[in-house]
């Protein structure tokens, strides 16, 4: 089974993968950010780096969905290959940052990856607003983020909401500007509950 953790950049996906994988025993799946070789450059000069840095995470992601294909364990994965897609490179198309021709090409590469993979079999989606994923890219304090404008931010949140209206499930949409699921058992089981109540039916949704 795969189940993919989706959301928008400081919304707490990967915090979210690591402790629901230890919660059930899953197998995680963490995006490459402390390793990757465009993300600072990105973030310094975004329509110079938009295309190398979209193909990076394409190929990487991919790679990740063929191995979660393989594995016979519950997999959760940190943030899924139709984001990249749906969420990052339509917003950076639409802000200039990439070029017609640079997204038909990506496009080809990502329609050719699609038809040999699947969507996630339960996608959870941490919803926030602005302030709060402002909030929190401040108090994890990576340097290469700190330049990170309201414009992209917003453009990335708008993306997802019109992504989510019209993803079909199976879905689970978390509200999480008021949940401290790291720090509050409570909140944590908050969201527990809804994913059995999806995955298992234990509970009422």
């Amino acid at each position: 089974m795969h189940i993919g953790v989706a959301g928008n950049i400081g919304c707490g996906k990967t915090t979210l993968t690591r402790m629901l994988a230890e919660h059930y025993g899953w197998t995680p799946k963490f995006e490459s950010v402390t390793y990757n070789p465009y993300l600072e450059d990105y973030y310094k000069d975004i329509p110079r780096w938009s295309y190398n840095l979209e193909t990076y995470f394409l190929a990487q992601r991919f790679k990740d969905v063929l191995e979660i294909a393989k594995s016979d364990d519950v997999i959760i994965q940190d943030r899924t290959l139709l984001e990249g897609v749906y969420i990052f490179v339509a917003n950076n198309r639409e802000m200039g940052n990439l070029s017609d021709r640079d997204f038909d090409t990506y496009m080809q590469l990502f329609e050719e990856m699609m038809s040999m993979v699947s969507p996630p079999d339960l996608l959870i989606y941490l919803r926030s607003s602005i302030p709060h994923l402002v909030s929190q890219i401040q108090k994890r304090g990576r340097d290469y983020e700190q330049g990170i404008s309201i414009e992209y931010l917003s453009g990335l949140n708008r993306h997802y909401e019109e992504w989510i209206a019209s993803y079909k499930d199976p879905l689970l949409v978390i509200d999480s500007d008021d949940l401290d699921f790291q720090n509050r058992p409570e909140d944590f089981s908050f969201i527990t509950d809804k994913i059995d109540a999806r995955l298992y039916g234990l509970f009422s949704k």
